[in-house]
């Protein structure tokens, strides 16, 4: 159960590079976790290998019959680019551009290992479409989406597993 998982964080000594002091909290509650190996939080549909992300909008499996709840699963943290591109615009929120005017970013579909399910994200600053390829192993990562006085807002991100990469090391 994803519950047992560290979902926040107080920040108060963060050697992952988090501002000391601030409290690191997720963008959009209950996607993901930001423990020190992330995971998205997604469904799974009782006794079978049907799962769902994001969780809370999760179709239903009409072979079940019965009504049922879907089970609360960390989701797989690697996966392979099944597609990507550059963002030459901002995207909607919570997206919040760090830049004015605002710098293109490179997003990717990543099929999911286990749940061979496609997973869209931005990808961590530094890679761009010329650094992947379809295929391209990648790993998930939280990082710092925007910071105000108090708090330091996260989202995942993709990053390719090849330490040769730009911005993957």
């Amino acid at each position: 159960m994803v519950g047992a998982l560290n979902r926040y964080s107080d920040g108060a000594s963060d050697s992952r590079g988090g501002c000391v002091g601030k409290t690191r909290v997720p963008a959009v509650e209950g996607m993901f976790t930001i423990d020190d190996e992330p995971h998205l939080i997604g469904g799974k549909v009782p006794g079978r290998d049907t799962y769902f992300f994001p969780k809370h909008v999760a179709g239903g499996d009409p072979a079940m019959g019965e009504p049922y709840e879907l089970e609360e699963v960390a989701l797989s943290r690697t996966g392979r680019v099944w597609s990507y591109t550059t963002s030459d615009y901002p995207p909607p929120p919570p997206f919040v551009a760090n830049t004015d005017p605002y710098v293109p970013i490179t997003v990717a579909a990543v099929e999911l290992e286990k749940e061979q399910m496609v997973v869209l994200g931005q990808c961590v600053a530094g890679i761009t479409p010329n650094d992947l390829t379809i295929g391209t192993e990648m790993e998930l990562v939280v990082d710092t989406l925007y910071e105000d006085d108090d708090n330091e807002y996260l989202v995942w991100k993709w990053k390719p597993l090849d330490p040769d990469a730009e911005g993957g090391g």
